[in-house]
């Protein structure tokens, strides 16, 4: 059948299962929103007050269903406000599909009004993106994109097309969507060979050592993770991309590895004689000094992309492919083990924590823990990018994937809130709580009022320190406390704010205060905002100092 530009990318994203896009209309994506108007009843869309909320939301979207997500915006200023999202769903491998609206084909190249040069701009930061030409180009484009996006190790695509082209009829049909591959482009999958080597490699292991990374997750491969590592006997660390894969109350895990985990997990890396590494990149906040990372153990490294092994961290073996299917063709291959001594070493370490001094305000442990005890291990959480990020991962029990959403890669102050926003509306049943710190909050505080216009019920705790609390930690401990514009003594009150856009906000005195308002928010279903006042000099420990091994962590600040 025969229908305009705009009526076949409507209905292409329907033809791939998604039911919510997020966006904001624009010039060059009016015929676009046309077509949304008249198949509203078929696909949602969710106006943001930013686009790059609207990016962030189609993130938080992909994250908490495993689904692509999907966000619209108009050419120029639109679509640029789209790079920081694409950049953070692209460092965290996060399926998304972005369209934008460009001028008509007889205007470009003409500097014509808000024409941008988007698929060049965001080139570096796509798995791939399309520039349409003709009419005709639209829906194999379009399908093409998502088939991208999903495929092996997922990430952003963009979708460029003039507005002329969402005018100009072609023909459309629909079309099954096809299976997505499990492997990278280009990837040759290990071999039976290959997996027996690994076997026997591990097999021949005294000290075992299990990092679990994003890749667990993309592949749903938990519960084969949890299953090798009953099988070995042997302690499990997650990456901060990675938190969920494993349960954190789990007997072998070790928590958090890298700048900020755990003692033992640090310490695991030093002493153990074979590290498996799956579904992790091996980035620097992971692995300090490369050069003493792991030193003078077998690194066995298992991931989907090909170009990840070897790149940071010279591995001994390795196994390319879905992780899924990895884990399952070794797990025939190995017999049940246990390592009591090494085990025990690991729990030796597990007892060394951090001395942390008492300061004012409401401490982040209990924050966490009293958000826990409120909504439980079913909910979403998602954070911006700072020490309340951190505190999170290193307090809150994650123990089911898909329920940490945090930026990692890119570290994108303003993320959260809009991943919040995406997360809460591709899981309508779950809770979500939003954990802000006041510095990244302020960023794309503007998206309450898509939290208040949608009734989203979702509770906001904003660690608030009146400060920039990573950036002010890292003054103290190497700088020698100049504490260069960071401190953030200047409006908002974050509970007026709330207020200003309908949605309740409490400024809890104590932990008993900010239990009663957690109880009364997973009991309920509105929106709310708590705002915690946290002592300034609170920090994160421990800390590996930058260019460290991550066995020389800080452990108190004087």
């Amino acid at each position: 059948m025969r229908m305009s530009g705009a009526r076949v990318i409507v209905e292409c994203i329907i033809e791939q299962g998604v039911d919510t896009v997020f966006g904001y209309p624009g010039g060059t994506v009016l015929n676009i929103y046309d077509e949304l108007y008249k198949h509203a009843d078929r696909l949602r869309h969710v106006l943001t007050s930013h686009e790059q909320g609207a990016a962030h939301a189609a993130d938080g979207y992909a994250r908490a269903s495993g689904r692509t997500g999907v966000v619209i915006a108009t050419s120029g200023p639109g679509a640029t406000n789209l790079v920081t999202g694409i950049a953070t769903a692209y460092m965290d491998s996060v399926p998304m599909v972005a369209i934008t609206g460009s001028v008509p084909r007889k205007l470009k190249g003409k500097d014509s009004f808000q024409e941008i040069d988007i698929a060049g701009i965001t080139m570096p930061i796509t798995k791939h993106n399309f520039v349409v030409k003709e009419p005709g180009e639209i829906a194999s484009t379009i399908r093409r994109a998502f088939e991208i996006a999903a495929s092996g190790r997922p990430g952003p695509v963009l979708v460029d097309i003039p507005k002329d082209l969402t005018a100009a009829d072609s023909e459309w049909s629909p079309q099954r969507i096809r299976a997505r591959s499990t492997l990278a482009k280009g990837a040759v999958p290990a071999g039976d060979i290959e997996i027996e080597e690994a076997a026997e490699l591990i097999a021949a292991a005294r000290r075992p050592f299990i990092v679990s990374g994003g890749g667990v997750i993309a592949s749903g491969a938990s519960e084969a993770l949890a299953g090798l590592a009953e099988t070995l006997d042997a302690p499990v660390a997650v990456t901060l991309m990675g938190q969920g894969s494993f349960p954190a109350g789990h007997p072998l895990s070790t928590g958090m590895i890298g700048m900020h985990g755990t003692r033992a997990s640090n310490n695991a890396v030093r002493e153990t004689d074979l590290l498996i590494a799956i579904g992790m990149r091996f980035s620097d906040r992971v692995i300090g000094d490369a050069s003493r990372f792991a030193k003078g153990s077998h690194i066995l490294h298992i991931d989907v992309d090909p170009s990840e092994i070897g790149k940071n961290i010279r591995c001994y073996r390795s196994l390319v492919g879905d992780v899924s299917d990895i884990l399952a063709r070794l797990s025939g291959r190995l017999k049940p083990a246990r390592r009591p001594q090494w085990l025990a070493s690991v729990a030796g370490w597990r007892r060394e924590v951090p001395v942390r001094p008492e300061t004012a305000g409401l401490a982040p442990r209990a924050i966490l823990e009293s958000i826990h005890e409120a909504f439980g291990d079913e909910t979403i959480i998602a954070t911006e990018v700072g020490q309340h990020q951190i505190w999170t991962a290193q307090y809150y029990p994650f123990s089911r994937p898909r329920t940490f959403i945090s930026s990692c890669g890119l570290g994108t102050m303003g993320f959260g809130t809009g991943a919040a926003i995406g997360a809460q509306m591709a899981r309508p049943d779950s809770r979500v709580v939003h954990v802000a710190g006041d510095g990244s909050f302020r960023m794309n505080c503007a998206e309450l009022a898509t939290i208040a216009r949608y009734d989203l019920p979702i509770t906001i705790v904003v660690v608030n320190n009146g400060t920039l609390g990573m950036v002010r930690q890292w003054q103290t401990l190497f700088y020698g406390k100049r504490y260069s514009q960071t401190d953030l003594d200047r409006p908002p009150d974050f509970v007026k704010l709330a207020d200003a856009y309908g949605i309740a906000g409490v400024r809890p005195g104590g932990i008993d205060e900010l239990r009663e308002a957690l109880s009364r928010a997973a009991r309920g279903r509105a929106p709310l905002l708590v705002d915690c006042r946290v002592g300034i000099d609170e920090n994160v420990l421990p800390i590996v100092p930058p260019g460290k091994p991550i066995d020389e962590q800080i452990m108190q600040v004087d």
